[in-house]
């Protein structure tokens, strides 16, 4: 395996950091979810575009992708085309922080999917830190989870949308073994898109007719969570496991909060804060005593036997 030229690391901070403005643009924005998700892809398949006609590389692999690359690829958009239904859905029913607690959740199915795939192990002290950092997201939430109605619907839809873009990300291990980024960034967001005009076309949603506004949300969404987070993270995927990647994610709605204080005018409480050092600790120590690199990761093929 190649040595990455940045530390994998300090990109998967900078990606969950930017990651943690998606909720609050979803909230500025007054167009359906359906229709902030779909041109949030579409732009992003636009801004990853100028990467793959200036690398001839890029466009050598396109031409050369396998039926078998291709059916990934569009396996992992429809999980993120529906990821990003679920969640967009999600927060008309309950808050930023409820939802954003609930979609992060994502170790607990990376955990499933990191074994049965990818014979991935983890040691006791990753997993204390994975505990802790779970505990901390509850926490954070604990306060704003409303029982029955509406609130817990979009409760479900958040969980939902937690294990289908976990579906992504082990897609996304997998397939980024033998693909470049912009080649892959470029074809799956592409895709997710396509994905998301056709439901869009199907339910009768208009595709135009909304706010200037909506538009500047639509593009500081593909801009900012997902060229600078999803992005990011696809990079780092090659070297760092789905299972590292989604406990990082769990940082998320500490960025939330406080972008939600700043920006919506919701409070932080002091269950929250608590919550917040809690998860940050856990996220310290399963970075700190997991090994960066699994076997799992290393081959190109997506199931390995453990020696």
């Amino acid at each position: 395996m190649e040595k990455p030229s940045v530390h994998p690391y300090l990109v998967l901070v900078i990606g969950v950091v930017a990651l943690s403005t998606s909720a609050i643009f979803v909230k500025l924005a007054s167009a359906p979810p359906a229709i902030i998700a779909t041109y949030r892809l579409a732009f992003s398949a636009l801004l990853t575009l100028p990467f793959v006609l200036i690398q001839r590389n890029t466009l050598k692999e396109l031409l050369h992708l396998t039926g078998k690359q291709m059916l990934a690829i569009v396996l992992a958009g429809g999980f993120l085309a529906v990821h990003f239904l679920l969640w967009f859905e999600s927060l008309r029913f309950t808050s930023v922080a409820s939802s954003t607690v609930l979609v992060t959740l994502q170790p607990l199915f990376a955990f499933i999917g990191g074994f049965f795939l990818f014979r991935e192990r983890i040691s006791a002290l990753p997993l204390a830190g994975c505990l802790l950092a779970l505990l901390g997201s509850f926490v954070i939430g604990w306060g704003d989870f409303q029982i029955g109605g509406i609130a817990l619907w979009g409760d479900v839809l958040a969980l939902l949308g937690a294990a289908t873009v976990t579906g992504y990300w082990l897609i996304g291990q997998y397939i980024r073994q033998s693909l470049s980024l912009p080649a892959y960034t470029f074809v799956v967001y592409t895709v997710t898109a396509l994905l998301l005009f056709l439901y869009d076309l199907c339910l009768g949603i208009p595709l135009t007719g909304y706010r200037s506004a909506d538009w500047l949300w639509f593009f500081s969404l593909a801009f900012i969570p997902t060229l600078l987070g999803h992005s990011l993270l696809n990079w780092v995927i090659k070297w760092l496991n789905t299972t590292t990647i989604s406990m990082s994610i769990l940082g998320e709605p500490v960025g939330t909060a406080i972008l939600a204080y700043l920006i919506l005018g919701e409070n932080i409480t002091i269950a929250q804060s608590i919550g917040g050092a809690v998860m940050l600790l856990g996220i310290f120590l399963f970075i700190r005593y997991q090994k960066p690199l699994d076997k799992g990761v290393q081959t190109d093929e997506p199931i390995s036997e453990s020696k």
